[in-house]
């Protein structure tokens, strides 16, 4: 093990990812994939298991995290202006918000609806906040950076993406509990961030695509990086349907109209999933085939994106009243917990061994 000095300089602030992977595999549980009634109690409390296991998480890289930025601000700054380790800055808003999601899907088994209420209202206020400063800044990073070059797109670049497109998430619970004006203010918001995230995301995908195609594949450290966009696939073909959902009370006679095109516009949007999880199992077999992949704290990107995805299968399939569909995201949740296990293994391996605090 390094010095203390040494771990916080090289505190790498992709941590939180651990946070978003772990705290996406208790919201997929809880929702009980394959609807089966047997499985119901047991899918509820692994479900809370795994979201307590997040809190505990983030509370434990918390202080490592602030105490960096503190003491060692010119690394940390370095690290924002890297074309790759700097989109990772937006997994600690990211975490924020998956907490606040989770905590709403979950919370009801351990606390009361008022302080469940209370709760997510802070996580989503700061969390949606420091979202909109992280997206901002990594763009304006990558506008002002000196010597970037086209090969150097990378899938960390659709992490600020994706954390725009959670804050729905994090607000569509508090509508119920809010006055009409300000429901509506809300929901105005969540389609807002929507909005950022998935315009963001399509322009960076053409990035990526075209860096894909006219040069060679990333280094094997970067192949987890290739699954981070089934990321805002999946939220944002959840946001879509929990956006519509929450607007019901709103929409008035239209109210049928919009469900039905958020069930058409999430369908059309997870389809691009089924493409990219293909293309993510492939190339992740042709980098094993060609070598073992070197650990790092990218690792967290099989989990988070592929979570997203499984609980937007299990959603999308609930309501379009599909059976298919809903076994297809049991399947899905069964390799994302493999997926979960081997990462969190490694993880302790590297954290024993001072292996995670290596650049």
């Amino acid at each position: 093990m390094p010095p203390a000095g040494d771990v916080l300089r090289t505190f790498h602030p992709g941590w939180f990812g651990a946070v978003m992977g772990t705290g996406i595999v208790g919201v997929a549980a809880y929702l009980n994939p394959g609807a089966r009634p047997g499985t119901l109690g047991a899918a509820h409390a692994i479900g809370v298991a795994f979201v307590l296991l997040a809190w505990v998480l983030a509370a434990a890289i918390l202080v490592p995290y602030l105490l960096r930025i503190i003491r060692h601000r010119d690394a940390a700054i370095a690290d924002l202006r890297h074309p790759v380790i700097g989109a990772l800055y937006a997994t600690f808003p990211a975490a924020i918000l998956v907490l606040a999601t989770a905590t709403a899907t979950v919370g009801g088994s351990l606390l009361d609806a008022g302080a469940v209420t209370a709760i997510v209202a802070v996580l989503a206020a700061f969390g949606s906040l420091l979202a909109l400063i992280a997206a901002v800044a990594f763009g304006y990073v990558l506008f002002t950076g000196d010597g970037l070059k086209s090969d150097m797109a990378n899938g960390g670049w659709f992490i600020p993406p994706v954390v725009t497109i959670i804050i729905p998430l994090a607000l569509v619970p508090l509508i119920p509990h809010v006055s009409e004006p300000a429901g509506r203010l809300l929901l105005l918001l969540g389609y807002a961030a929507l909005g950022i995230g998935f315009f963001l995301f399509v322009l960076i995908t053409a990035v990526l695509f075209s860096r894909l195609i006219f040069h060679p594949l990333p280094p094997a450290a970067l192949a987890p990086s290739l699954w981070i966009a089934l990321g805002p696939i999946g939220v944002g073909s959840l946001a879509i349907l929990r956006l519509a959902d929450a607007g019901q009370p709103f929409w008035a006679g239209d109210a049928s109209a919009a469900a039905l095109v958020s069930k058409l516009a999430a369908a059309t949007l997870w389809g691009l999933g089924l493409w990219w999880l293909a293309i993510a199992a492939l190339l992740l077999s042709r980098y094993l085939r060609h070598g073992t992949l070197p650990y790092g704290v990218g690792w967290w990107a099989f989990t988070f994106p592929l979570g997203a995805y499984t609980v937007a299968t299990i959603q999308l399939a609930r309501h379009w009243n599909t059976l298919a569909v809903e076994w297809f995201g049991a399947v899905l949740f069964v390799v994302l917990l493999g997926f979960w296990l081997t990462v969190s293994l490694r993880t302790i391996r590297a954290v024993r061994s001072g292996e995670a605090w290596k650049r």
